[in-house]
């Protein structure tokens, strides 16, 4: 009963909303992934001018009001009620929960450390979209998908002196409930446009941004900056909305796990970014890691 029920399912899927060709939804998750590889470097650039709890809280009120308009402007319907706690684990992880955890982080750790830390997330979202879709991936994938995050782990773990920190407790939280979301978001990606779906996420926790921003910034004091300004500007609207439309949509064409492997090139684009942006050190185990997970990349993309 329950195989009967899955394939049906899924044949309703494929009926409402046909995948995208898999290079296209391959390529958009990777731009997708070089969006996101700029947010911790933005984020540091954020906390120049506010602190953690109004940097979240206001890059949520921005990407929601852009969000908002799009949807206004092109007269989407409201969600079907059955998409509405979906829609929620995706505001909760992606929205909310993610960025502020990270963002805590960022206080007391580099942005090249964080960076290494999250890279565990493809492996993360692939377990949580197994245990939440029913899907299988291949013994092959998943030597794969463990072989790269144990690169990353060994990088982070040389790079810290062995030592776990308070920000590391952060970030292993943030990748918890952002594989969630990212799973309730490839999930809905595959009924309804990928944008839709940050986009309603992000609409759906519009009150919760009002608010916190109207008490954080309260209690935070605020110190404007050029780089304060764009790094709230990017997380708003370049991660928080056009990275994740991107993600989803890519997600629905080539499936979660596939999808979540790209990102395991993104730490590695991000200690770039940390390097240019930042002037922050870079440590001589980062080629060697690159390589590593480009190879893991290209073993998960063909099985």
């Amino acid at each position: 009963m329950r195989a009967q029920s899955s394939a049906t399912d899924t044949s309703a899927i494929a009926v409402t909303a046909p995948r995208e060709p898999l290079f296209m939804g391959t390529g958009q998750a990777a731009v997708g992934v070089v969006a996101f590889s700029l947010t911790f470097p933005a984020t540091a650039w954020g906390l120049e001018s506010f602190g953690p709890w109004s940097l979240v809280a206001v890059r949520g009120v921005l990407a929601a009001l852009v969000a908002g308009a799009c949807l206004l402007l092109l007269r989407v319907p409201l969600p079907e009620a059955r998409h509405l706690p979906g829609l929620a684990m995706v505001g909760i992880g992606t929205v909310l929960g993610f960025p502020l955890l990270t963002t805590l982080a960022l206080q007391t750790s580099t942005t090249a450390h964080a960076a290494v830390v999250v890279g565990l997330l493809p492996l993360t979202t692939a377990a949580v979209s197994a245990l939440r879709t029913g899907v299988r991936p291949s013994r092959r994938f998943w030597t794969a998908a463990l072989a790269g995050a144990a690169a990353v782990a060994v990088f982070t773990v040389t790079q810290s002196g062995g030592a776990l920190t308070r920000a590391d407790v952060y970030l292993f939280g943030a990748l918890l409930v952002c594989a969630a979301g990212y799973t309730e978001g490839g999930r809905l990606a595959r009924v309804m446009p990928g944008w839709q779906v940050i986009g309603w996420a992000l609409v759906l926790c519009l009150p919760l941004s009002v608010l916190g921003t109207a008490l954080a910034l309260g209690h935070e004091p605020v110190r404007l900056t050029a780089h304060g300004i764009a790094g709230v500007l990017w997380v708003a609207v370049g991660s928080q909305f056009l990275g994740l439309l991107l993600w989803y949509r890519g997600m629905a064409a080539v499936g979660i796990p596939r999808a979540s492997q790209l990102q395991l090139a993104q730490p590695l684009l991000t200690l770039v970014w940390s390097a240019l942006l930042l002037g922050e050190h870079v440590p001589a185990a980062a080629p060697l890691t690159a390589v590593a997970v480009l190879v893991c990349i290209a073993v998960t993309q063909r099985s």
